[in-house]
């Protein structure tokens, strides 16, 4: 009995929000399904108009390169921060609290505020790298590499105090004894993570990697602020792409073959995750 209610609200939130997303991949639903109920069935043709068309493949290495950029610079510098509160020091619990912020903003909030610092004529960043003669200016926004480079940035930022917090709570469980026996056998602060630090927190580093890539493949709208996925979709990614055919075309049969896409692959990433954790050795 207490399992129902948790089985009912998955079945009902969960459940049928997925059932009816792979139905209408399979339809053609259109704004005129809503007023006469009609969703023709056209079977796998929404699959092979979206997944063989060249724009599919563009969005497909996009959002790698999006990912990918994103968790590298998200888990390096959170990993950093974490290591860095892990020693004791005046207004280190005021510092690790006002990190939390651009996690706690709206994400269109700090979207818009980095739009307006990265514009090409008015935004602060390029005002700075001319007033260091470090540049003429950098076109963060209307640059095709540079505007992925830009979302890439902001969503660094944006997720950097998760990582943060999640590494540094897996630091503090780690015993302090460990890391005095190893100061005794004469390792140094770099042999000491090697063998001591990196070893016990490699359950927490796969939990925030996981999460990372299943968050980030999905990121939408801090694209869709900065950049609007473009120029000439230079940023559009899976997310973006589903969005706009949903939202903007009103093709919401094409756009549900997209979303499936996303859960798929973040269902095929939580399956390897929880298969390696099985079969990692404990420490």
């Amino acid at each position: 009995m207490f399992v129902v209610p948790a089985g009912a609200y998955l079945l009902l939130f969960f459940g049928y929000p997925l059932v009816k997303n792979i139905a209408m991949s399979v339809q053609q639903y259109t704004t005129t399904t809503f007023y006469t109920g009609e969703a023709p069935f056209v079977g796998l043709q929404n699959y092979s108009k979206v997944l063989s068309a060249d724009l599919f493949s563009e969005t497909v290495i996009t959002t790698v390169l999006f990912t990918a950029g994103s968790i590298c610079g998200q888990f390096v510098l959170g990993l950093a921060m974490a290591l860095f509160f892990q020693h004791r020091f005046p207004l280190s619990r005021l510092l690790r609290s006002l990190l939390l912020l651009p996690w706690l903003l709206p994400l269109v909030v700090s979207g818009t505020t980095w739009r307006w610092m990265l514009d090409p004529d008015t935004g602060v960043v390029n005002a700075a790298l001319r007033g260091l003669h470090l540049s003429s200016g950098v076109p963060w926004l209307t640059g095709t590499s540079q505007a992925l480079v830009s979302v890439i940035l902001v969503n660094i930022w944006v997720g950097i105090p998760f990582n943060t917090a999640i590494l540094y709570g897996g630091l503090l469980n780690i015993p302090t004894h460990l890391y005095e026996a190893a100061k005794l056998d004469g390792a140094g602060p770099v042999m000491s993570f090697r063998h001591v630090t990196w070893p016990l927190l490699r359950p927490v580093v796969s939990v925030v990697l996981v999460l990372g890539v299943v968050y980030t493949v999905k990121v939408l709208d801090i694209i869709l602020v900065v950049t609007g996925g473009g120029p000439a979709g230079a940023t559009e990614t899976i997310a973006t792409r589903a969005y706009e055919l949903s939202f903007q075309q009103f093709e919401f049969g094409r756009g549900a073959v997209l979303n499936n896409v996303l859960i798929v692959f973040s269902l095929a990433l939580a399956l390897v995750h929880l298969r390696t954790n099985r079969r990692a050795p404990t420490v």
